[in-house]
């Protein structure tokens, strides 16, 4: 069997095995959850602001996403933010909760090989890479408008 008819039967073999999905369903879940996320956000900031009238904006944004990095990696510990992300799909991953539950996911699954090796190491094992690319990419932007 040559290489080109064993990846035809091997594509075929991976198509059967998964799993269908409708588009827009799947589509529409991750649109109104996502949306769901983004307006529970945005009234955590409004309460903020409103019960703490001298507080500055910006200091309001900044605990409204400690909260829902809170609220996303505690749903997390409770397992219920996976079956949200199994109904909503990309509605979940897009917003700052889907980061928050990418890390706080493999902690949790790892966390009996101890704290070294478990949380501290794999926490960062899906999330790490966008900080470092992150990092990296906004270091190289800096330089090109220092530069420019």
């Amino acid at each position: 069997m040559n290489e080109t008819e064993r990846n035809v039967k091997y594509n075929k073999y991976v198509n059967a095995k998964i799993a269908k999905t409708k588009a827009f369903p799947s589509l529409f879940n991750a649109f109104w959850v996502g949306g769901l996320v983004c307006v529970l956000g945005q009234g955590i900031n409004d309460l903020l602001l409103y019960f703490f009238p001298t507080m500055a904006e910006q200091t309001a944004w900044s605990y409204t996403l400690i909260a829902l990095i809170f609220l996303a990696s505690f749903l997390t510990g409770l397992g219920v933010f996976d079956r949200i992300g199994q109904f909503a799909g990309a509605g979940t991953i897009v917003p700052i909760t889907g980061f928050s539950n990418s890390i706080a996911s493999p902690a949790m699954d790892f966390k009996n090989e101890g704290i070294i090796y478990g949380l501290c190491v794999k926490m960062f094992s899906i999330a790490g890479p966008v900080i470092v690319i992150g990092i990296a990419s906004s270091i190289i932007v800096g330089l090109i408008y220092l530069f420019i």
